[in-house]
């Protein structure tokens, strides 16, 4: 079976989807015409599992295209080009459409039809996949079962035991990178002095295996 076909498969299907518009199954319709966002491809190895598109990825169709996503890459250690190669990296949302937003003008959590339609046939689409980075709390609630409690702060605190289960893939929990969280980061220096160099050296490492193993 080629798997790689079978990505490219899916992502077409879920890129046509309407459910969220047309039949939504909780609460209102989507406000606008859905456009889904995702990147991958059956040899990726690291797969980000962001919340949902924002408004300038909605307009673009580029995930991560704005200051959320260069504060993410500079957590990495990736430049554009790599984080942006779909053969080496997935971004796969919990929401695949930008939700629209609320009174205040914050973003509405992901739809949650998408998760419930996508995420399990996208997932089992990424056989080479050994890190998923889970940004916010609905990736963590969805990926984490039991092990998401007392909110996002402590289950990111316990980074270490996720890096070093015994699970494949390893998951690792983090806080979005808006600039929203920029007192989220100032409160938990730990973030940037502990965590991160760890998850630099683990991409790195990850990444450049694929230099040395041709995909199968």
């Amino acid at each position: 079976m080629d798997r790689s076909e079978d990505f490219s498969a899916l992502a077409r299907r879920l890129q046509a989807c309407r459910i969220c518009r047309d039949a939504p199954r909780y609460g209102a319709a989507l406000p606008h015409e859905p456009r889904p966002i995702l990147q991958g491809s059956a040899t990726a190895r690291l797969c980000i599992a962001s919340q949902a598109p924002g408004t300038r990825a909605h307009a673009s169709g580029i995930p991560f295209s704005d200051r959320s996503g260069a504060r993410l890459r500079e957590w990495l250690g990736l430049d554009p080009q790599t984080f942006y190669d779909p053969a080496r990296v997935a971004i796969v949302p919990m929401g695949a459409c930008f939700p629209g937003q609320d009174a205040k003008g914050g973003d509405l959590p992901p739809r949650r039809e998408c998760a419930e339609t996508w995420r399990a046939p996208i997932l089992a689409a990424l056989p080479r996949l050994e890190l998923v980075l889970l940004i916010g709390q609905y990736a963590q609630a969805w990926h984490m079962d039991g092990n998401f409690r007392d909110g996002l702060t402590q289950t990111v605190r316990r980074w270490r035991g996720f890096l070093s289960a015994p699970r494949h893939p390893r998951v690792l929990p983090l806080p979005h990178p808006s600039w929203r969280n920029n007192g989220w980061l100032r409160n938990n220096p730990w973030f940037e002095a502990e965590l991160l160099p760890v998850l630099r050296s683990e991409v790195r490492s990850m990444l450049s295996r694929d230099e040395r193993e041709p995909a199968a």
